[in-house]
């Protein structure tokens, strides 16, 4: 979805988490949950405009795009949102050697143990 990804949804709801909306990040083609996110509405805006997931980080108060340095990032396929307009789940293309998580796991979850 390079170039920006057109939409003709409502205004999302940043208003109950001090600016923020909770991004889950799912496998376009495995559907496994990879990572949560947090993204403000200028993250929202970056992601929407190019293609590519960006958020917001809480720790260093800036926006990030993933993969910006590791070359691991995530292309937007599909983006859902929930009932009350304040929660995404984004479909995306894993680009690099496709691992998502900092540790450098595929994915950011793990069995419980």
């Amino acid at each position: 979805m390079n170039g920006g990804i057109k939409t003709t949804m409502t205004k999302l709801d940043f208003t109950k988490l001090d600016g923020l909306i909770p991004a889950i990040v799912q496998d376009a083609a495995t559907h496994r949950v990879l990572m949560l996110g947090f993204m403000n509405e200028a993250a929202w805006q970056k992601t929407l405009e190019s293609g590519s997931v960006t958020f917001y980080s809480r720790t260093r108060n800036k926006l990030w795009m993933k993969g910006e340095t590791s070359g691991n990032k995530l292309e937007v396929v599909e983006i859902l949102v929930d009932c009350d307009d304040d929660t995404v789940l984004i479909k995306a293309r894993r680009l690099g050697d496709g691992n998502v998580c900092h540790t450098g796991a595929r994915t950011c979850f793990r069995p419980l143990s």
